[in-house]
């Protein structure tokens, strides 16, 4: 079996999807063999697919603030893995940014996940994750029940600008939902509950 480091270098040279990719392929993850948290998410943006850096735009920053994670310790690849189900920007559809291309995640996944026997938590942002992982469902309806899907995976939205709107009509999100999956991220990366 190749290392993880390789494999990942494979990625990073694929040519699959290039044809259908109106601005080229970039994919973009982050992965190592020691991570204890996988963030499973549904494609770059545009921000990201410049910078070749994971959740490097509002998105991101609102997906840190949910976590309560520090820039130093979400960009450390020893402990944190980031797979989208496409790793390469999508383009732009006519309701935003356009479907990860369904290519992607069979041919890389799961041989990249047999190389992180140490993931203790997967985040399931958004609908395209919760599918691959869960089958068919509400992301609502996933979120407000994330305890059913503890300890493996813990469901969330999307977390772009629309997804404001969601929490606005959704209060319970903040305050049931968000200081338990803090909870859970600092368990799944060795911290205690009460560690800052």
């Amino acid at each position: 079996m190749n290392s993880i480091e390789s494999l990942i270098e494979e990625v990073r040279q694929c040519q699959t999807c290039a044809l259908h990719l109106p601005h080229g392929t970039r994919p973009v993850l982050q992965a190592s063999r020691e991570a204890r948290l996988l963030i499973a998410s549904q494609a770059p943006g545009s921000k990201v697919h410049a910078s070749g850096v994971p959740f490097a735009d509002p998105s991101g920053d609102r997906l840190r603030a949910w976590t309560g994670l520090s820039d130093d310790i979400f960009y450390d690849a020893q402990s944190i893995a980031i797979l989208p189900m496409g790793f390469c920007y999508p383009g732009r559809s006519a309701g935003g940014d356009a479907p990860p291309r369904r290519e992607c995640a069979p041919l890389w996944r799961s041989r990249l996940l047999a190389h992180m026997p140490h993931i203790r938590l997967t985040l399931l942002v958004g609908s395209y994750a919760q599918a691959a992982a869960l089958g068919p469902g509400k992301v609502e309806e996933r979120v407000r029940h994330y305890r059913d899907y503890l300890p493996d995976y813990f469901p969330l939205p999307h977390p772009s600008w629309r997804s404001q709107i969601w929490i606005e009509r959704n209060r319970w999100f903040e305050s049931d939902v968000l200081p338990a999956l803090k909870s859970a991220v600092r368990q799944a990366l060795g911290k205690g509950a009460d560690d800052d």
